[in-house]
């Protein structure tokens, strides 16, 4: 392409006040490269200053399922409604803006701006706290929150380190690269930055703050409760320090003591519909699920809007929406003022009720909407998955493993659940923590972590990558892995000789598993292809799911599951107990048997009463692990089947070898 018509001169052109040129040029740019984001963006922008309203939101759609930088693009939705005085459609499109990449500076001034419009106070007032905040800012910093909101994460680290090279100790620095290193799964990493952040600046709440979130995803409860309780301490009266500690007790298992402070948070802010959410959550864990519908109804109260809590009525799972909910449900989603985040959960809140109703195609029609929605603020990427899969299966051959299965930590503690979510593997988790002999825990996120560690160690070399770097542990340093996984879990452990993890995305990391922790016991927790991958589909994950928001990437997944499976069968044949749900649900005591059988454990009748069981389950299917076994769930994919025909087509490697029951 010639240089006139780069993106530099149609941004040259832009600002000279050149519409036309400026335009021309984007458009011979599109039409060499039709999917150049850069050009499509600044067309729309050239459309909007020529009052080409259409042509403009034909670009922004486009650009809004295929651009990276998603952020920019609602910041443009925001202009473009603001430019036809579609005022509230321009305040979601901003606020999602913001929710996508806070470093958006001209989205909190037109924030700000068309709040003093409306007259919502509130939101003018954060608006303009956040819009003076980044002006106060370093631009390098601010850079690296752009960066970051794009996605963009090696290119934020390196920019922050460059800055930190300099300004040892900047604050606001340590905690940007905190961020980082939390996304890209380096916690140890993030909880040191913003530990020597808080000793340096310890009058920052913000820094308390975040390091109080990476102690959480930690799952350090008792550390995080304790910096929580340091925290209010430095302003007892404050309703946000109160409701972090809360969520603090919640995370310890001291639900009356959250249920407290919640209460106590209500009669500062009566109204907080978050509040009320939060409080929900608390109960609905604690297993008081009259209380926590009250609660969720309670912040649909006080702002009817508020888009979380249908979901979390929803989420339920046992709940039915009444005519009258209904009916307010759907006048939301006619609105123009809901943020990309609400219309997620309100599409997901949808499509529950209407399958409640059993009006299957306006319930499905509900759940493809609300993924949508989730996938434009993901960065997912099913070939890249795939990728590295393969990868697992190419390096960890049977001679390999025979090689590294000597060199770890002998500890056989340890019984990992692994499989997909909404494979059964909750059910599997309460059955076997019902054992006197077992400890059920969390959805364990140290072996992930153990894995991203060794992915950052890679990138000192240049020619291998994970899971290859392991040829470069001696025996020591593998022990010491599996000791530190061993040691790093204990916190939540009951004193049980054996112990669950059941994080079902440790199937990618069987190999790492059985080197580190070669005693290790290993439960593939699987289920019909379309049952399992639409009933994950249909379920709004907090995080960490993202193959899940298109029936392509999650059949693809599916695929390369079942694949990987099949490869470490091979390379280790009958280490990993593979477990049908639908054998569960049909013969409990046999399958009970067979399972603590593999684990070595002898029968114990609790097992088959699992749903008597008292322990907090913080998953989906924290409702249906405290009833007995039911088999109406087996095949209710079925009532969807004429929608799922693509999920169907790409299943066929999967379906044409799973059992038949």
């Amino acid at each position: 392409m010639s240089d006139s018509n780069s993106i530099e001169a149609i941004r040259n052109s832009l600002g000279a006040g050149e519409l036309d040129a400026a335009l021309l040029r984007a458009q011979r740019l599109l039409e060499k490269s039709p999917e150049n984001h850069d050009a499509a963006y600044l067309a729309a922008v050239c459309y909007r200053y020529k009052n080409q309203h259409d042509q403009a939101q034909q670009l922004i759609d486009r650009l809004k399922s295929t651009a990276l930088d998603k952020g920019r693009i609602f910041q443009e939705q925001g202009h473009l409604y603001k430019a036809q005085g579609q005022l509230e459609s321009a305040l979601a499109s901003f606020k999602t803006a913001t929710e996508i990449n806070p470093a958006l500076t001209a989205s909190w001034q037109s924030l700000s701006e068309l709040a003093t419009i409306v007259g919502n106070a509130e939101l003018q007032r954060q608006s303009t706290l956040q819009f003076e905040r980044l002006g106060q800012l370093p631009k390098t910093l601010i850079a690296v929150m752009d960066l970051l909101g794009q996605g963009r994460l090696y290119k934020a680290e390196a920019l922050c380190k460059k800055y930190l090279l300099k300004y040892k100790t900047d604050t606001e620095g340590m905690r940007l690269l905190a961020d980082i290193a939390s996304r890209l799964g380096a916690m140890d990493e993030a909880e040191f930055l913003l530990d020597s952040a808080v000793e340096l600046s310890p009058s920052n709440p913000q820094l308390k703050i975040d390091y109080i979130t990476v102690l959480r995803k930690r799952q350090k409860f008792e550390s995080s409760q304790r910096a929580a309780h340091e925290l209010l301490l430095t302003s007892p009266e404050n309703p946000q320090f109160q409701s972090i500690l809360a969520i603090s007790q919640m995370q310890m298992g001291n639900y009356a003591e959250a249920i407290r402070l919640f209460d106590k948070v209500l009669r500062s802010l009566p109204n907080s519909s978050a509040t009320y959410t939060a409080r929900g959550h608390a109960l609905k864990t604690w297993g008081k699920r009259s209380e926590a519908i009250e609660s969720y109804r309670k912040a649909i109260e006080s702002d009817s809007a508020y888009c979380e809590a249908y979901y979390s009525l929803s989420n339920l799972k046992t709940y039915s929406f009444e005519d009258q909910e209904l009916d307010a449900m759907n006048r939301l989603a006619a609105s123009t003022m809901l943020t990309m985040t609400d219309q997620v959960n309100l599409h997901f809140a949808l499509g529950k009720a209407y399958e409640e109703r059993s009006e299957w195609q306006r319930a499905f029609e509900h759940y493809k909407k609300g993924n949508y929605f989730k996938k434009q603020q993901s960065g997912y990427s099913a070939s890249q998955m795939s990728e590295e899969l393969a990868a697992q299966a190419k390096f960890f051959t049977q001679a390999v493993l025979g090689e590294l299965s000597s060199l770890g930590y002998s500890d056989a503690a340890p019984i990992f659940i692994v499989g997909l979510p909404r494979a059964g593997s909750t059910l599997l988790e309460q059955i076997l923590s019902s054992h006197s002999q077992v400890d059920g825990t969390l959805e364990l996120p140290n072996m992930l972590t153990i894995a991203q560690q060794l992915r950052r160690t890679a990138q000192k070399y240049d020619d291998l990558s994970y899971p290859e770097v392991i040829t470069k542990l001696d025996a020591k340093e593998l022990g010491e892995l599996g000791y530190g996984y061993i040691e790093e879990t204990k916190i939540h452990r009951q004193g049980a000789p054996f112990f669950i993890d059941k994080m079902p995305n440790n199937f990618r990391h069987i190999g790492l598993i059985k080197t580190i922790l070669p005693n290790a016991k290993i439960i593939d927790a699987r289920r019909h292809p379309v049952a399992c991958c639409f009933s994950g589909f249909k379920q709004l994950f907090a995080e960490g799911q993202e193959f899940s928001y298109s029936l392509d990437d999650i059949g693809q997944y599916y695929n390369d599951y079942v694949s990987l499976m099949d490869h470490w069968d091979s390379v280790m044949p009958g280490d990993v107990l593979r477990v049908y749900y639908e054998n569960v649900t049909a013969d409990l005591e046999a399958q009970v048997r067979r399972i603590l059988d593999y684990c070595g454990l002898p029968f114990e009748e609790a097992c088959l009463e699992f749903y008597n069981t008292e322990r907090a389950v913080r998953t989906a299917s924290s409702e249906q692990v405290r009833q007995p076994i039911y088999q109406s769930g087996v095949d209710q994919w079925r009532n969807f089947e004429e929608y799922l025909q693509p999920l169907i087509e790409k299943l066929q490697p999967s379906l044409s070898i799973y059992p038949k029951f």
